[in-house]
């Protein structure tokens, strides 16, 4: 039996008791019914997702011994007591050891149906309360979810995991991809190796490649010493590229060669060094697509995807926002040394109805927000800002000057943050630089200083 949202009904009254049934349940509400205390109390435990109603005056065990017991064994567990008029002295008394609420007889049926509505709500709150302070993670686990598509998604991590196969990873911004490349690297024979990890919009154009590849002593102004790239670096272990969609056109062609030789040259010598390579590359963009792919090259896309695995955004997989909530709380509160709060209804509302366009990194911020006292509700949201090119010239040049201005505003937002500003403008890196050049934006203005 699905006890979920239960309210067990308790009369001994067989007439009153199938009355008090319809209203409930034509109230949209599930009732389970008894004819004595001692059934209903043989059915109560502390897990119990549900609430109590019960008359007074019955035979055998009243309504108040009824209360006390289940006051035993759960005195958060609501119970609403249903009295006649010369029982509302003793109801009250019982409203003050903790009953939830009483209800004199004749009273409408309304009065009813609202406050059992009233009592499974709070019950609701207390039985998440409960689960989210109780609750015991291992820090280590891997890819929290228990929705079909996350459990079929961890099954083909296991199935590939221990292979050498290159991986291309496809997922909205703060859907995991990280977390992905880190399981296929852990759950391989790889693992004692080194997990690289480099994305690609956040290094310049200028050096990227000694990055990957490496460099000798005096192989350009500045290369005081040697360095080994993160591609040789990543030798015996896995090479995560993030943001792949992000690297520079003249960058893809040597990452093609070492995909397909798996050797490396570094800059400023003529040695070529073999690599013990497997790649995992994360895009937030469909590479298949060519309209979304822009830049990037066909052929690397085609060798980076021998196996194509896809992040399912936290708004198609609802069912698993409270257990990640659940994670990123006890979480926080180890890390703030803090306890977790209680749960208020605008926090689970807003966890139900929210569409999580930020994913797992977004829910993760606001638990943290949550643990640190902060309401756990939203940061609030500037009023956009109205912006206007001038009136006068060509629509070119009127165009030209709405785009500046665009560009203008979200880098102070951003404090001067590339990755970030390009990220809200959905523009490649190269663009975006060349935007800056054309109209004559420099970036460093608006370092540091968000609006």
């Amino acid at each position: 039996m699905n006890l979920s949202g239960t309210v067990f009904l308790v009369d001994d009254d067989s007439a009153l008791r199938k009355a008090m049934c319809q209203t409930l349940e034509l109230g949209g509400l599930t009732v389970v019914n008894f004819p004595s205390a001692a059934q209903a109390l043989a059915q109560v435990n502390a897990d119990l997702d549900g609430i109590l109603i019960t008359d007074v005056l019955m035979p055998g065990m009243t309504g108040l011994e009824l209360f006390d017991h289940v006051r035993a064994i759960d005195p958060d567990l609501p119970v609403i007591l249903i009295t006649g008029h010369g029982d509302i002295p003793m109801a009250v008394e019982a409203l003050r050891r903790g009953a939830y609420d009483f209800i004199a007889k004749p009273f409408p049926a309304e009065r009813m149906l609202e406050s059992a509505r009233r009592a499974l709500e709070k019950r609701r709150l207390v039985l998440e309360n409960r689960r989210l302070k109780e609750a015991s993670f291992d820090d280590t686990l891997p890819l929290i979810g228990q929705t079909p598509v996350m459990e079929r998604l961890r099954n083909t991590i296991r199935q590939i995991a221990d292979t050498n196969v290159d991986v291309l990873l496809t997922g909205e911004t703060g859907s995991g991809k990280e977390v992905v490349a880190s399981l296929l690297h852990r759950w391989s024979r790889r693992a004692k190796g080194n997990f690289v990890a480099l994305n690609c919009g956040a290094l310049p154009e200028q050096i990227m490649e000694s990055e990957l590849f490496g460099h000798e002593t005096g192989a350009f102004t500045g290369a005081q010493k040697k360095r080994i790239g993160r591609i040789e670096y990543s030798s015996g272990g896995t090479l995560f590229l993030d943001e792949i969609e992000s690297m520079p056109a003249s960058t893809q062609v040597q990452m093609l060669r070492v995909l397909e030789m798996r050797e490396v040259t570094p800059l400023g010598t003529n040695e070529v060094r073999p690599v013990d390579l497997r790649v995992v590359a994360a895009a937030k963009v469909d590479l298949g697509d060519p309209a979304q792919r822009r830049d990037f090259r066909e052929d690397l896309y085609y060798r980076l995807n021998v196996v194509a695995l896809s992040i399912p955004p936290l708004r198609e997989r609802r069912e698993d926002v409270s257990v990640l909530f659940a994670h990123f709380c006890h979480r926080a509160g180890q890390r703030f040394g803090r306890e977790i709060p209680d749960l208020s209804p605008s926090v689970t509302r807003h966890l139900a109805e929210h569409d999580w366009p930020g994913n797992v990194r977004e829910l993760s911020h606001f638990a943290e927000r949550f643990v640190l006292g902060l309401e756990g509700q939203p940061e609030p949201q500037a009023p956009p800002r109205v912006l206007l090119a001038d009136a006068a010239g060509s629509l070119p040049d009127r165009l030209a000057k709405l785009e500046a201005e665009i560009i203008r505003e979200t880098l102070s937002r951003h404090g001067g943050d590339v990755r970030q500003t390009i990220e809200e403008l959905g523009i490649p890196r190269k663009t975006f630089y060349d935007k800056l050049q054309r109209h004559g934006i420099v970036r460093g203005e608006f370092a540091g200083k968000p609006l």
